[in-house]
């Protein structure tokens, strides 16, 4: 899945990713980096990064976030609403005119879970162009999964041979395992579980926000990702793989143990945790109401209903996969999908 706190890089800042090619210094100047923008369009977020290939990632240009609760319904229904569709070409709006504004020839824009359930997706496909310039390509889960994953491997940490990425989306929830190779790391198990924190909180109403409805889900929610666990069998060894979480709940759970007053993407992405003081975190945040979950600054009143739906989640996969130590990452999709535009340009 929030501009949204818990994906907010900062201008000027550097992302990690494949290192650019160098050019022969002696010979000639090297021609400047081209500009990238690349959008992906949650099921609850739109989100537009625009930065170019630097020395060890990317240097960030502009960014913008929008909640927009593209999937609103669609769980019931099976269409995204005319509200909706509003709320999220609004934002598309912006976002085109800020690429406009940057002059960035290399864009590429993505739509996941909500609009793969929905059945009126081509009309979103179609205003994004006619009214926004922007060509969307709805994405597979499998394709979905890959830039989560590929966003996250750059955190796999060094004294480790792999680690199990999830990523808690609005309307899926993703599942990589990723083993270090001589080539890189690979993806031993990839996974698209279609939950998240949106299609839970319309599941379960006005429950999902009380410590009863809580425990609920996370219940529920073993039972749904209990296959792919077993799938991985004891494969998952815990010494020598660790959890890397990435998205708004994961985030927010890493600023609030970090006691932080206020999210601070410098701070969060990349740190380390001890996943049980992790999900004493999570124990505290269940047993407040929404009033007093926006109430904490790297919440606030946008995701306060959203964030026991997400603790459910984060809580289940900690229970399936354990492991003492957690990573958090505040990057996934935009970031894959920066590293993909700049091998396909270089």
């Amino acid at each position: 899945m929030r501009m949204d706190a818990a994906s907010r890089p900062q201008t000027g800042q550097k992302l990690h990713g494949n290192r650019q090619k160098s050019e022969d210094a002696g010979v000639r100047t090297a021609a400047p980096a081209p500009l990238l923008a690349v959008l992906d369009l949650g099921t609850n977020n739109c989100r537009l990064l625009i930065a170019s290939p630097s020395k060890g990632g990317f240097r960030v240009t502009d960014s913008f976030s929008r909640i927009v609760r593209l999937g609103e319904g669609v769980g019931q229904t099976g269409l995204l609403s005319e509200a909706a569709l509003d709320r999220t070409i609004a934002a598309l709006k912006i976002c085109a005119d800020r690429i406009a504004k940057h002059d960035v020839r290399h864009v590429r824009v993505i739509a996941t879970q909500a609009a793969r359930l929905a059945r009126n997706a081509d009309v979103l496909v179609s205003r994004a162009k006619s009214e926004a310039g922007l060509d969307l390509k709805v994405i597979s889960a499998e394709e979905e999964a890959g830039l989560a994953a590929s966003g996250c491997a750059p955190l796999i940490g060094r004294k480790y041979k792999g680690a199990l990425v999830f990523d808690i989306g609005g309307g899926s929830t993703e599942i990589i395992w990723l083993a270090k190779s001589p080539e890189g790391p690979k993806a031993r198990l990839t996974a698209s579980v279609p939950v998240g924190v949106v299609s839970l909180a319309e599941e379960y109403g006005p429950a999902s926000s009380t410590r009863e409805g809580y425990e609920r889900m996370r219940e529920d929610l073993i039972q749904r990702f209990a296959p792919y666990a077993k799938e991985m069998g004891g494969g998952f060894d815990s010494p020598k793989n660790h959890l890397l979480g990435t998205s708004g709940t994961v985030t927010t759970l890493a600023a609030i143990a970090l006691k932080l007053p206020r999210y601070n993407r410098t701070r969060v992405d990349g740190s380390w945790h001890e996943t049980r003081h992790m999900l004493n975190v999570v124990q505290r945040l269940a047993d407040m109401d929404v009033t007093a979950l926006a109430g904490i600054g790297s919440i606030g009143t946008e995701r306060a209903d959203l964030m026991l739906p997400g603790c459910a989640i984060f809580s289940a996969i900690c229970s399936l996969w354990p492991s003492p130590v957690l990573r958090v990452a505040d990057r996934g999709l935009r970031e894959g999908m920066l590293r993909q535009l700049s091998q396909e340009l270089s």
